[in-house]
């Protein structure tokens, strides 16, 4: 089982790899996973995984991705690899480990096996999930400005989002809920932002037949 953990960092999507020390594909980077347990479903297998191994407990959403089984997907005895999406909120702080780093989604370092296939795949579904679902959640930290907000959704989808019209997208489908509480104001001062959360911090198809496109 691999896992293809998401979160933004500085403005832009990353992805958790560890650096391998062994062959085959020494000193490439993969995704962190393991072999499922005896007496473990998936999902707390994965948890646990990331958990023991890259030391990553704040996993907001995990589900599963793909099946991974191409007969050539790695050199050696052939194996099949179930892989997730896990989405890490971009406030968590996480200490990985030393061989382990976030890396940009959209400038890979050299990956192993098939991992940077699982990766753009991952991307792709978090993409598609922010257009009808309320994913943005397990991304955003528990309360948040509407320009951070807007960061997190131009991160994760590739393009610029024009704040007012994400605000009109999410409120409409009643995911965006006034906390009553304002942002500090900023260095030049102003108005301070009002500060907003999630209506449910669980996954919850909105409206399954919307898309976000990118502007024109």
């Amino acid at each position: 089982m691999l896992a293809a953990v998401l979160s933004v960092r500085e403005a832009t999507l990353h992805v958790l790899l560890w650096q391998r020390a062994r062959a085959p594909h020494a000193h490439r980077w993969a995704l962190p996973g393991g072999v499922l347990g005896a007496r473990e479903d998936v999902r707390t297998s994965m948890l646990r995984q990331l958990s023991e191994k890259v030391d990553v407990r704040e996993v907001a959403h995990l589900e599963q991705l793909a099946v991974f089984s191409a007969p050539d997907r790695r050199p050696g005895a052939r194996r099949i690899a179930t892989a997730f999406l896990g989405l890490v909120p971009s406030d968590a702080d996480p200490r990985v480990p030393p061989d382990t780093r976030w890396c940009p989604v959209a400038r890979l370092p050299e990956t192993a096996f098939d991992h940077g296939e699982i990766v753009r795949g991952a991307r792709e579904r978090l993409q598609g999930k922010l257009s009808y679902t309320n994913v943005g959640f397990a991304l955003a930290p528990p309360r948040f400005t509407i320009s951070t907000l807007r960061v997190l959704y131009a991160a994760a989808l590739g393009y610029d989002v024009d704040p007012t019209n994400l605000q009109r997208f999410l409120s409409r489908r009643g995911q965006l809920v006034a906390t009553g509480g304002s942002a500090p104001p900023g260095p030049s001062g102003g108005r301070p932002a009002s500060l907003y959360r999630f209506r449910s911090r669980r996954l919850e198809v909105t409206d399954e037949f919307v898309a976000f496109r990118p502007p024109r």
